[in-house]
């Protein structure tokens, strides 16, 4: 399948495919095509065996800047993304969906500001790390809006509910340092080491049995939001389908012979 990307470039090397979004002049802030760009690389990497990791960034400087105001709140955009909202049953929107129904591992390598749809973006991916020019800000309420499920389902349980709640109802700006501190990322790398500790990561996570990998996604995400009894009988499902996969017998047959495994996804 070949993608028709305007806003969004896409490459896949080693199994990792990164994501980066490319509009520099207005700090890759998402516009409606970006949008569908969005949905359709997540939606593609869903169907592609190759790819085992993702690794999701911005063209310097920015990783993304929300929305792009100009020309998605106001004019005729405005009104026909009203329309919308009102002829519609209410569900994620289609973007936000894409990368939360990805199976395989996300890394966003923050390079700059992340505020608006653009933390949103970061709290979606499963692993954060942050450049030392990152920045961070769930700036809904400075446009009379409240954010999408990444501040208010994602964020607390990173954060804490009290210091999610402070970072919401303010629309405050925090530095990388700060993120850091307080668990949004994993860890703040200088600048021009950013995508190589990213890409290093996803190395290391795409060495290891695809299909494990897919699950251990999907058992964090059902952990998260579902009972204990009900996860329990998940992952008793889950490691009877996995120790019948052929991953699961070259892991184990290369640690006896200590050799180095060789993965195949089935």
């Amino acid at each position: 399948m070949t993608l028709d990307l305007v806003h969004l470039t896409y490459a896949v090397r080693d199994h990792v495919a990164f994501v980066t979004l490319n509009r520099p002049e207005v700090r890759n802030a998402l516009n409606a095509r970006a949008y569908g760009d969005l949905e359709a690389v997540f939606r593609h990497i869903q169907g592609d065996g190759e790819v085992r990791a993702v690794v999701l960034t911005g063209a310097d400087p920015a990783f993304c800047s929300g929305e792009d105001v100009k020309q998605m709140m106001t004019g005729p955009a405005r009104e026909q993304s009203q329309a919308r909202l009102q002829a519609v049953r209410p569900r994620l929107t289609p973007a936000a969906a894409a990368v939360l129904d990805c199976d395989r591992p996300i890394i966003a390598a923050v390079n700059g500001i992340a505020v608006g749809w653009g933390m949103e973006l970061a709290l979606f991916a499963d692993i954060r790390i942050a450049s030392e020019r990152a920045r961070f800000g769930e700036i809904f309420v400075k446009r009379g809006l409240v954010s999408d499920v990444g501040g208010m389902m994602i964020l607390p349980r990173l954060v804490g509910p009290q210091r999610a709640a402070e970072l919401l109802f303010t629309g405050d700006i925090i530095d990388a340092g700060e993120a850091e501190r307080i668990g949004l990322v994993s860890k703040v790398v200088p600048h021009e080491a950013l995508i190589g500790a990213a890409t290093d990561l996803a190395e290391r996570i795409a060495a290891n049995p695809p299909l494990a990998v897919r699950h251990l996604k999907e058992g964090l995400r059902r952990a998260s939001v579902r009972d204990a009894h009900e996860f329990g009988s998940w992952v008793s499902g889950a490691l009877g389908r996995l120790f019948q996969t052929e991953d699961h017998r070259e892991g184990v047959a290369s640690f006896l012979e200590k050799r180095a495994p060789q993965f195949k996804g089935r």
